[in-house]
């Protein structure tokens, strides 16, 4: 799977799969990054590519040493499932 990008213009970290486009809306704040809604397109959707997503947003966030907050219950879920990765979190 492709890895996921930092759109800045946008203000959302994308990912291209099997010809979709999957995309992580955030926003900026003093030292955090708050995600504010992902979306999968509707035909992608349970092949965990918005895991992959999420996962690969968190590791661009932890490289930029910033932290993260939930603000779309995907997100939240996911890091509930995956403690691990939470170490961003706020």
């Amino acid at each position: 799977m492709p890895a996921v990008y930092d759109n800045k213009a946008l203000s959302r970290f994308e990912l291209e799969a099997e010809g979709g486009l999957a995309f992580a809306n955030y926003r900026l704040a003093p030292g955090t990054v708050i995600i504010t809604h992902t979306e999968t397109p509707r035909e992608l959707r349970g092949r965990g590519i918005a895991s992959a997503l999420v996962k690969g947003a968190l590791a661009l966030i932890r490289a930029e040493g910033l932290k993260v907050v939930a603000g779309c219950g995907f997100v939240a879920a996911y890091l509930k499932k995956h403690p691990k990765e939470a170490d961003r979190a706020v």
